[in-house]
């Protein structure tokens, strides 16, 4: 069995303690420097994960999986659609609303908003809004009693709670002896609700859908169905279904179109972090290239020695392979460790960071998401490791090729 001294050779170097000591901090450097680039490359691809999945969940436990609506108009027979689609097998729940824009009024304050009438039984079916009730709660909601359920940073703006009253104005006029109004009804606040996501918290009001109808005027009319499925990235397909199955003439709308744009920007956000971040695995990486030149210069003697002993080109090169390996295997290893730490741990330090420097980093007003979510998925960690370990082996061909170029004679000429 062949004995595979050209491993061992490159072990001894690397724990070989170097006359030049440069060497030795370009190395150490090489070492930090992939492990500092891992680190923040795992953490940061964490953080893409736990913004996209915050998104997904808030952005689809208020809106919805998919929609149907009528293609001009309102949605007549919305009982024979939800009778309809509710019989097929992805479909986990079915939910009339009516939609619209409104202003609210209290006192001199004024805040547009967007308007939804639901049914409270039926809501819950397509939504998680009922278990983000701060106060009051969604069954409140009844026909005729003209109740409204607010988002909580919505609240603060007016300064409203539960039992305060706020006027309603809706977008359409209504003719009367003093002239053309807007119309507008008094409500009753019965219960506030956060979500933890501003766009929600701050502009969405509910109402009882029979409420809505008799505002807006609509009969028995709705603007359409609000469908939850079993798995929610089957919504276009199921979209595509029920499009071709339904009588009638319906616009079928699901998530990946409505919020398309939200997905794919954190999506193309992650891919330029990630080619980002990989610049500076790969600039220590190719620090090794500099240690590993000196280090051939500073054994050229040691390399023309084996060449006279019989060592061949290839396992020359093969010594000083191992030897660079060893700096990015280390480096990958640490930058792992750190990296997986700090993911696993990023939820629980920023509290701590913000309350060290006295600054939100993340205003609620500004970004859709307040916290720092994290999710640490394991594809990262193998995809960054395998990145930052080619990268380690690459930066040691050309200084190991160089050295299975030596010539014994020149090199040991002046010894």
């Amino acid at each position: 069995m062949r004995n595979p001294y050209e491993l061992f050779a490159g072990l001894r170097y690397t724990r070989a303690k170097r006359r030049n000591h440069f060497i030795s901090f370009i190395s150490g450097a090489s070492m930090i420097g992939i492990a500092i680039g891992v680190t923040a490359l795992i953490t940061v691809l964490s953080v893409m994960n736990g913004f996209e999945r915050e998104l997904r969940t808030r952005i689809l436990g208020m809106a919805s999986h998919a929609t149907i609506s009528a293609y001009r108009g309102k949605l007549e027979n919305w009982p024979d659609v939800a009778q309809s689609v509710s019989k097929h097998a992805d479909i986990a729940g079915v939910a009339p609303y009516i939609e619209g824009e409104g202003m609210l009024r209290v006192g001199q304050d004024l805040s547009g908003t967007m308007l939804r009438g639901v049914l409270p039984a039926e809501e819950v079916k397509v939504s998680e809004i009922g278990n983000h009730m701060t106060s009051g709660s969604l069954e409140s909601l009844e026909a005729g009693e003209f109740n409204i359920v607010v988002g909580w940073e919505l609240a603060q703006a007016l300064g409203v709670q539960p039992g305060s009253k706020l006027d309603l104005m809706i977008p359409t006029a209504s003719i009367t002896p003093a002239g053309v109004l807007p119309r507008f009804r008094r409500f009753t606040v019965s219960g506030v609700f956060k979500v933890g996501m501003y766009e929600f918290d701050r502009g969405l009001v509910l109402i009882h859908l029979g409420d809505a109808q008799s505002l807006y005027r609509m009969g028995e009319g709705v603007t359409g169905v609000r469908l939850k499925l079993h798995d929610l990235f089957r919504a276009p397909a199921v979209a595509r279904e029920l499009a071709m199955t339904l009588d009638g003439t319906f616009y079928v709308n699901d998530w990946t179109r409505s919020h398309a744009n939200f997905f794919k920007a954190v999506a193309t956000e992650k891919m330029v972090m990630f080619i980002i971040l990989s610049l500076i695995v790969g600039v220590a990486a190719f620090n090794i290239v500099s240690t590993l030149v000196m280090v051939v210069q500073d054994k050229q003697a040691d390399i023309a020695i084996l060449r006279t002993l019989g060592a061949r080109p290839r396992a020359i090169m093969a010594i000083f392979m191992v030897q660079g390996s060893i700096i990015g295997v280390i480096g990958t290893l640490l930058g792992v460790a750190g990296g997986v730490t700090l993911a696993l741990n990023v939820e629980a330090l920023m509290p701590l960071l913000q309350a060290a420097t006295g600054q939100q980093f993340l205003d609620p007003s500004v970004y859709y998401i307040s916290d720092l979510p994290s999710e640490l998925k394991t594809s990262d960690v193998v995809r960054i490791g395998a990145l930052s370990l080619a990268l380690g082996l690459l930066s040691t061909l050309y200084p190991a090729w160089r050295a299975s170029r030596v010539q014994p004679a020149e090199a040991l000429r002046y010894e």
